[in-house]
């Protein structure tokens, strides 16, 4: 569900026409509808209203301030992986007793930063990582609240770029090393053993994955009680998928009732960390297509859009749905790439797609772009950054601003000796 519908023949986010839009901002920009962060972020948290819960949205998936303190309002947490994002959701106004702390990589000033921020939760990656936290909590004379990441080895079928519960993959601890390392935890005096932590991946279009991950972290709760270390919190991190195109992901109802089934008669609380199914399909990226081209073998849709401002078709070859923001409803079709103007061949938004024939000043809108759209784009080949623009009702509000040529060296100096 999403609120980008023709009115008249053109596309409108909610209530105003994405064509104006454009005309008075110009191109590319992301657009976001409040009315579908919303909806998607209820549907989410009240699926599990009757069980002790706590929604802490995924910050990677769209970092905008706006967005989160959108979310801060509905009474989201955040679920960070570096001290940008714990600064960003802290500016966006969300509880930091309703944020965790996941990532691989955490380094001593960001758990400085994070414990004196008297956040919820560390979800703590390896043994090392847990040492360099009782050190940092030692030297401020404070507990840090932890939870393991536990690596189920559950196969989550899906891209094995955003596969994180293999034993093959960087995130987590073994279940088979787990309890000594919640032992080592129970010991240090500066550690407050809290929870168990587990996320297998992204873009999950099946709950069985979930439920075979949570059956064995129940067992593996169990295993610690019989050692005496007690468990409050079980986070079970997100990865719920979107439809892109003909994916049938489950519905957050589904989701929740078969998540609530597995843990009943587990007195903790649940911790959800939602990213794609929220933020997906409620973003677009408008783009206006600049020339039209072909070769032997090819037609191409070149854009002012291109991979550094939406990287994830040429990363994992993900697909895209494209739109006209003008609707064609009898125009003939025919096969394009639409690329970009970056110097890469893996530079393009969508391959051999059959659509309308597009021609130069064309406005498209590429689809379910809000998760790791912006939050993945780059000033590759020195391209300023573009606008996010979020609409609700028959509003728009840039969310942030278009970036300059004189942003892009912003921070960079030339030595004397080159003067």
């Amino acid at each position: 569900m999403h609120h980008f519908t023709y009115k008249n023949g053109v596309l409108h986010g909610e209530d105003v026409s994405i064509s104006d839009i454009a005309d008075t901002i110009g191109t590319p920009f992301y657009l976001y509808s409040e009315a579908t962060l919303a909806a998607h972020f209820k549907a989410i948290d009240q699926s599990f209203a009757d069980c002790p819960h706590l929604t802490c949205f995924a910050v990677k998936a769209c970092s905008n301030i706006a967005v989160l303190r959108l979310f801060a309002r509905l009474g989201a947490g955040a679920d960070i992986v570096s001290g940008g994002e714990l600064f960003r959701a802290l500016k966006a106004g969300i509880d930091p007793r309703r944020i965790i702390y996941s990532g691989v990589g955490k380094t001593a000033d960001e758990m400085h930063y994070a414990l004196t921020s008297g956040i919820l939760m560390f979800n703590v990656e390896s043994l090392q990582e847990l040492e360099r936290l009782q050190e940092v909590a030692a030297g401020l004379e404070m507990k840090a609240p932890v939870a393991f990441r536990i690596n189920p080895d559950v196969d989550p079928k899906t891209h094995p770029y955003i596969s994180t519960g293999l034993a093959e993959n960087k995130f987590g601890i073994a279940m088979e090393q787990a309890v000594a390392a919640y032992k080592r935890a129970a010991a240090l005096p500066n550690i407050t053993v809290m929870g168990v932590s587990c996320h297998i991946g992204s873009q999950l279009t099946r709950v069985e994955p979930f439920l075979e991950a949570l059956q064995r972290l129940c067992i593996f709760i169990d295993s610690l009680a019989r050692e005496n270390i007690q468990i409050s919190h079980l986070d079970i991190g997100g990865g719920v998928g979107i439809t892109y195109n003909t994916e049938e992901p489950p519905h957050p109802r589904e989701y929740a009732q078969a998540i609530r089934r597995e843990m009943a008669g587990l007195d903790v609380t649940l911790i959800l960390e939602p990213g794609r199914v929220i933020v997906g399909n409620a973003g677009i990226l408008v783009t206006r297509v600049l020339y039209t081209k072909e070769n032997q073998a090819k037609k191409f849709a070149i854009c002012d859009a291109a991979m550094n401002d939406l990287f994830r078709p040429s990363l994992y070859q993900a697909y895209h749905r494209v739109l006209p923001v003008r609707e064609k409803k009898d125009a003939a079709t025919e096969a394009i790439d639409l690329v970009g103007p970056i110097c890469e061949t893996g530079d393009f938004l969508a391959k051999n797609r059959e659509m309308a024939k597009v021609a130069p000043n064309d406005l498209l809108a590429v689809m379910s772009s809000g998760a790791y759209g912006f939050s993945m784009a780059s000033n590759y080949n020195s391209r300023p950054r573009v606008p996010e623009i979020l609409v609700t009702g028959n509003t728009y509000h840039v969310i942030r601003d278009r970036e300059t040529y004189s942003t892009l060296v912003q921070g960079e100096h030339i030595p004397d000796f080159l003067e």
